[in-house]
């Protein structure tokens, strides 16, 4: 399947650099389940939909706030159908296949695009810890094995490995791996690949929004835009618009909540899934090994959501 963001026009200027082959404003879904713990798919279809309708172009399933270490490989299938159907041609949807295993990888990667995804989320290996010539061939066998355009995962803070810059020039080169998900906390390498490739970049890291849009950046792969997706997508619009101070004003309201459901110990399927429970969103519980958040980081994440949302 084509690339739903493909067929249609950008909202961003000709003048920026790098194609958005995803969309630009992409959330990190978390996946909802049960009370008993059971996959909802009914409760995917229903934030899916209202995630497009609030600004997101592009769907991330199966990522880190996906939760995909807890779900089976016929969940994941399951959950792409689910949210196609709900989405139809109004936004991309890009499947988290990575495992620490390659041919694992590439299975769930042919059963992603079997299932209707239009791109994978490929991330490195994780706890075996490759050296680079194998985290390079990893990636290479996956783009080699499907159909669909790869985005790279860079997130060294779980995986334990880097995809060097010099690493990720090299795969620049193949046909398939046309983006980034960028949760690297390296700055400089960031601008030394979008100075020397087309790759798309995306902000893995929701504080980096702005900061890597206005250097070249594509947009974002965002876990707090599943309960703000309209405000951080007006970050975008503002800066877009050439108001480079409102879109850091906007940027600033976001930093307290930000900062709470991403940087306060918590993992953010844990603070997220908090959040939507309590505005009645389709979330449910999160799977062991994580456990709920507790009331006083429930109260403290309302708190910050509040300030927010009356801010806009």
């Amino acid at each position: 399947m084509t690339p739903a963001a493909s067929s249609r026009p950008s909202a961003r200027p000709s003048s920026r650099p790098s194609a958005a082959p995803f969309g630009r404003a992409l959330c990190a879904m978390i996946t909802p389940f049960t009370e008993t713990g059971a996959l909802d798919l009914a409760g995917a279809r229903r934030l899916a939909d209202r995630l497009v309708t609030e600004g997101c172009d592009g769907l991330v399933l199966s990522g880190t706030t996906g939760e995909s270490p807890t779900t089976t490989d016929a969940e994941k299938a399951d959950l792409i159908r689910a949210v196609r159907e709900a989405v139809g041609d109004r936004a991309s949807i890009v499947a988290g296949v990575g495992t620490s295993d390659t041919r694992h990888t590439v299975e769930l990667a042919l059963a992603a695009e079997k299932a209707g995804a239009d791109g994978l989320l490929v991330v490195t290996p994780y706890y075996s810890r490759p050296p680079q010539d194998a985290v390079e061939a990893h990636f290479r066998e996956v783009a080699d094995a499907a159909g669909l355009p790869l985005m790279l995962y860079d997130i060294p803070g779980r995986t334990g490995t880097r995809i060097e810059p010099e690493t990720v020039l090299r795969l620049a080169e193949h046909p398939r791996i046309v983006a980034v998900k960028d949760c690297s906390y390296d700055f400089l390498g960031a601008q030394k690949v979008l100075a020397r490739t087309e790759l798309a970049y995306y902000a893995g890291c929701d504080e980096h929004n702005l900061a890597l849009y206005a250097v070249g950046g594509t947009g974002y792969v965002s876990t707090v835009s599943n309960v703000i997706p309209r405000h951080l997508l007006a970050v975008l619009d503002a800066f877009d618009a050439g108001d480079t101070a409102g879109a850091a004003h906007l940027q600033q309201l976001a930093t307290s909540l930000i900062e709470l459901m991403m940087a306060a110990g918590l993992p953010g399927a844990v603070t997220t899934k908090a959040v939507l429970n309590e505005l009645g969103l389709p979330a449910g519980p999160v799977r062991p090994p994580l456990r709920p958040a507790d009331r006083a980081a429930v109260d403290a994440l309302l708190a910050a959501y509040e300030s927010v949302t009356a801010a806009a």
